[in-house]
Order: structure tokens, then C-alpha cells, then sequence
């Protein structure tokens, strides 16, 4: 988001963790069967919906002068912010390995919607133990540890923290209880994690609209880039079709 803005940046990152999180969970479980053609044809059609997002921000990238880029995003650098959301979409798919490693964690009598939970909890708490060394690791290259003695820092990060990790862990929930009205359609089960991502593009490219990070671009570019949002809503639904 840093170097691409939310739109382009979030689009690039969920769609390589989409492709990647849907396949690979059910590889590395030994559930390989569970993608069949329509799973298979679903991931396509959704990273054809970020491949043309793509193209509507580097047509973005190509069309705005420099001082225009730098109004709506900062630091925007379209090859670094490729390289960075690349590898994060690819990291960020094992987030979907953890959770099918998971799912024998539920007990038997366990409703739908609450049987990914357990799973979520663990992976996590594996991210949390990554990002708090991390931390530690940039105080100390920083020399920043007297921050935390600041206590006028604490309110507004404590709020803003915990009102992140709210929201950010509500959509696996959502996925969980997505999941629960899902289980007569075993194609959009797997397929589930791939919805999840696909609408996350969806509407953070929405909000990248409203952030007007796509201001001054011309109209082909936006019909590009809408073009792109409705291949991911189609995509959503189009396994169970097939």
C-alpha cells in the first residue's frame, strides 16, 4: 500500500494470495482431489480479474505525471510496489495452508461456523510471535525503546490496534461462517478462501475510488479497472455454476 496505494497494492497482494492460498491448502493437506476442473477454472478466472486491475495501474502509472502520483501516494513506486505485493500475496498464502492444516483441530460436535476458529487462533499467534520480533528487531536499529515510556502514545495505538486487528479478523470469521451455510456445495468450500481474497480486492478498490487514488487517470483507465472488478465478482460464483 506503501508504494502501490490501497487499490493497486491490495489487489496485486490478495490475488496472488487467492490463486496460491486455494491450491496450496488443499496440496500440502493431501486433499488434491478437492480441485476439480470448476475450482481450477474459478482461480483463473480470478487472477485474470487482478491481472487486468493490474494493467489499469500501470496504465495508471504511465498516464500521471510524477508530481500527480506523489499527490495521491507518497512514496508511489510501481516496480518496487510490484516486487513487495508480489511476496506478500505469496506469504500471505500459507495464512490459507495454516488453516486447512487446522481443520481436524474442531471437535466433532463443533458447529459449521465455528470449526475454522480453533486453526485461526494458532496461525495467528504464529503471525503475532513474526511481527512482535520484528518490532523489537526496529527499536533496537531505531534506538526507539524509550517509546513505550511515552504514555501519550499509548492511547491512540492501543485504540487503533485493537481496531485493526477487530476488523482484520472479522473476515475469517466471515469465512468460517461462510463456510457453515457452504456445506452441501463442497466445489465453493474449497474454493472458499478464493472468494475471501476476491472480495477483499473488490473493496479495496473500492475504497482506493473513494481514497481518489485513481483521480485524474483517464476513462479507458477506470473502465479497465472496473472491467477488472467484475471478472472477481463473476469469479466468486462461477465454480458452482460450472
Amino acid at each position: 500500500m506503501r508504494y502501490l496505494g490501497v487499490a493497486l497494492g491490495q489487489s496485486l497482494a490478495l490475488g496472488t494470495c487467492a490463486g496460491l492460498g486455494a491450491i496450496l491448502g488443499p496440496v500440502f493437506t493431501g486433499h488434491a482431489n478437492d480441485l476439480t476442473g470448476a475450482v481450477i477454472i474459478g482461480v483463473v478466472v480470478t487472477l485474470i480479474g487482478i491481472a487486468i486491475i493490474g494493467v489499469a495501474g500501470a496504465m495508471k502509472s504511465a498516464s500521471l505525471p510524477e508530481e500527480e502520483k506523489k499527490k495521491a501516494i507518497k512514496d508511489f513506486n510501481f516496480s518496487k510496489g510490484i516486487i513487495v505485493a508480489l511476496l506478500a500475496g505469496f506469504m500471505s498464502a500459507c495464512f490459507a495452508i495454516g488453516l486447512s492444516f487446522g481443520e481436524p483441530l474442531a471437535w466433532e460436535n463443533t458447529p459449521d461456523i465455528f470449526k475454522s476458529l480453533p486453526a485461526t487462533l494458532l496461525v495467528t499467534f504464529g503471525g503475532f510471535i513474526t511481527n512482535a520480533v520484528y518490532c523489537l528487531y526496529q527499536n533496537g536499529r531505531n534506538k526507539t525503546w524509550s517509546d513505550y515510556g511515552r504514555g501519550e502514545l499509548w492511547s491512540n495505538n492501543l485504540l487503533f490496534c485493537a481496531l485493526a486487528g477487530l476488523l482484520w479478523y472479522s473476515q475469517f470469521f466471515g469465512l468460517s461462517l461462510g463456510k457453515g451455510f457452504l456445506t452441501d456445495f463442497p466445489v465453493l468450500i474449497t474454493f472458499s478462501w478464493c472468494i475471501l481474497m476476491s472480495l477483499n480486492v473488490v473493496f479495496s478498490n473500492v475504497w482506493g475510488i473513494i481514497l481518489k487514488e485513481w483521480k485524474g487517470v483517464s476513462r479507458k483507465t477506470i473502465a479497465v479497472l472496473v472491467c477488472g472488478i467484475a471478472v472477481l465478482i463473476i469469479s466468486t460464483f462461477l465454480p458452482q455454476i460450472l
